[in-house]
C-alpha cells in the first residue's frame, strides 16, 4: 500500500472508516487460518481476534447502542471478543484467545463485512455522541492494527522455520552516524497534554504545566551498533547497572541480548542476528535498536552515564515535529526500523520532519499516571485508559509498525517494564 494522499484525520468520517478498516484486511491478507489462529503468548492476541474485536467495538458501542433493530451478527460472539470491558459483562479468558478455533478466519471476515454494511447505511444518520464513538473506533482499530503485527512478529519467531511475512527489502549499505550531539533544553515550565478540538486519548489530558529543570536530550535514538557494545562490555551481567527488579528479571529469563537476537554457532565472528518480518538477517548496525524493555533501556542509558528522558521533557521537544513524518506504517510492505540515513538532515532535534516520530517507540522514566484533573469519561468506553495506570511506563513517538496520523505529540502509549514484543527502543537524556 502506498501512503494516502491526506493523513486519515483530514478524511471525512465515512471515508475513513472505510481506509481504517481496509487497512486491517490488508495486514491480515496473506495468514493463514492456522496463523491467525494460534496465540504465542498471554501478551499477545491472534490475529483474527484482533479483526474481530475491533469489529466488535463498532457492532456495540456504536450499531447496537445508536441504531435502533440493529441485531447482532452472532449473540454469542460478544463473549469471544469483548476484550476487558467489565461493564459488558462475562468475556472468554485472554490467555486462552488461541483456542478459538472457531469462528474461522473467512467467517471473521464475514462478520467483519455484515458490520461494516451496516456502519456504512448509519453513519450519515448518526448524532454527535455516536460520530464520536467512530472515530474512537477508529483509533482503537489502529492500535490494534500495530498489536496485530508485532503479535504475528512474536507467533513467527516462535516458528522453528522463523518465516517471513514480507518479501526481504533489498538492503542498501549505509554509514554508522557519527557519536550521539547533545542537544541542550533550557528548563522551566511547559504546557502538557492535548489542546484543541482534534481527536485525543482521555489519558492525553487535561492539559496542564510541567516544570522542567536543565537537561539535554540526544539527537536521535541507540542504534544496534551501540547497543552491541553494551553486550560486549558486559552490560548484562553487570548488576550495578541494573534496577533491582530489572536484574532479577535478567537472571529469571537468562536474558542475554535484546527479543529477536541471537548468535548462532555457524555464523563468522559469531555476530549477532535478529529475527523480523522479512525473517532473521544480521542486525543493521546503523538500525535503531528495538524490542528492549524499560529495564534495559534503563540499564543502557546508565551504562552510557545517562539516563531515560521523562514524558514532558520528550513532549516539550517533540511538539514542534511533524508527528506524520519519519519511518510509520503505511500498508502492507517490509515493517522494520530503518538505518539512520540522512539523519542530521532528516531526523534530528535540529529539525526536519520526523525525528521524534517513527521507527521506535522511545521510552520514558515516567511512570503513566494521570494527570492533574483526569477523570474517565462515563459509560463503558470510560475503561478505555484510566483503569490501567499502575505500574506502567510511557513510552512516546510511535513506531515502524504504527499507522501513519495515528500519534501526535501529547500521545501516551504505556507497557509494563518487562514487556519488549513491542518496537521499543531509547532515546537518551541527561541533566544539564
Amino acid at each position: 500500500m502506498t501512503k494516502p494522499a491526506l493523513a486519515p484525520d483530514a478524511l471525512p468520517l465515512r471515508q475513513r472508516y472505510a481506509a481504517v478498516r481496509d487497512l486491517s484486511l490488508a495486514l491480515a491478507a496473506s495468514l493463514s487460518d492456522a496463523d491467525a489462529t494460534v496465540q504465542s503468548m498471554a501478551d499477545a492476541s491472534p490475529a483474527k481476534w484482533h479483526l474481530a474485536h475491533t469489529t466488535w467495538f463498532f457492532e456495540t458501542f456504536v450499531l447496537r447502542d445508536h441504531v435502533p433493530g440493529y441485531r447482532l451478527h452472532d449473540e454469542r460472539w460478544p463473549f469471544l471478543f469483548n476484550s476487558y470491558y467489565e461493564a459488558e459483562g462475562r468475556r472468554h479468558a485472554r490467555d486462552r484467545r488461541g483456542m478459538v478455533t472457531r469462528p474461522t478466519l473467512d467467517e471473521v471476515r464475514d462478520y467483519r463485512a455484515h458490520v461494516d454494511a451496516a456502519m456504512a447505511a448509519a453513519l450519515p444518520g448518526l448524532d454527535a455522541e455516536a460520530q464520536a464513538l467512530v472515530a474512537l473506533g477508529c483509533h482503537h482499530e489502529e492500535q490494534h492494527q500495530e498489536l496485530l503485527v508485532t503479535d504475528v512478529l512474536h507467533l513467527f519467531s516462535e516458528n522453528p522455520l522463523e518465516p517471513a511475512l514480507y518479501a526481504p527489502t533489498r538492503k542498501v549499505p549505509v554509514a554508522m552516524p557519527g557519536p550521539i550531539v547533545w542537544i541542550e533544553r533550557a528548563g522551566g515550565l511547559v504546557d502538557i497534554g492535548h489542546d484543541g478540538d482534534t481527536f485525543a486519548f482521555d489519558c492525553e489530558g487535561p492539559r496542564h504545566r510541567a516544570l522542567l529543570s536543565p537537561h539535554a536530550l540526544a539527537d536521535r535514538t541507540v542504534t544496534n551498533g551501540e547497543w552491541a557494545a553494551f553486550i560486549a562490555a558486559g552490560g548484562y551481567a553487570d548488576a550495578r547497572l541494573w534496577l533491582a527488579d530489572g536484574w532479577a528479571w535478567v537472571k529469571a529469563n537468562a536474558v542475554e541480548a535484546p527479543l529477536y537476537w541471537e548468535q548462532r554457532a555457524d555464523d563468522d565472528g559469531g555476530a549477532w542476528t535478529r529475527f523480523g518480518l522479512d525473517g532473521r538477517r544480521a542486525i543493521d548496525p546503523a538500525a535503531p535498536v528495538t524490542h528492549v524493555s524499560l529495564y534495559e533501556a534503563d540499564a543502557y542509558a546508565t551504562w552510557a552515564g545517562a539516563r531515560l528522558p521523562t514524558e514532558f521533557e520528550w513532549e516539550a521537544a517533540a511538539a514542534a515535529h511533524d508527528p506524520a513524518g519519519g519511518n510509520q506504517l503505511d500498508g502492507a510492505g517490509a515493517v522494520e526500523p530503518r538505518p539512520w540515513l540522512g539523519f542530521q538532515q532528516r531526523n534530528t532535534l535540529r529539525g526536519g520532519a520526523g525525528g521524534f516520530f517513527g521507527d521506535v517507540w522511545e521510552w520514558t522514566g515516567s511512570a503513566y499516571r494521570p494527570y492533574p484533573g483526569f477523570r474517565p469519561v462515563a459509560g463503558a468506553v470510560g475503561e478505555y485508559n484510566g483503569k490501567f495506570m499502575s505500574g506502567q511506563f510511557v513510552l512516546r513517538g510511535g513506531s515502524c509498525a504504527t499507522p501513519r496520523g495515528h500519534v501526535r505529540a501529547s500521545y501516551r502509549n504505556f507497557f509494563y517494564p518487562h514487556q519488549r514484543w513491542q518496537f521499543t527502543g531509547v532515546r537518551l537524556a541527561r541533566d544539564a
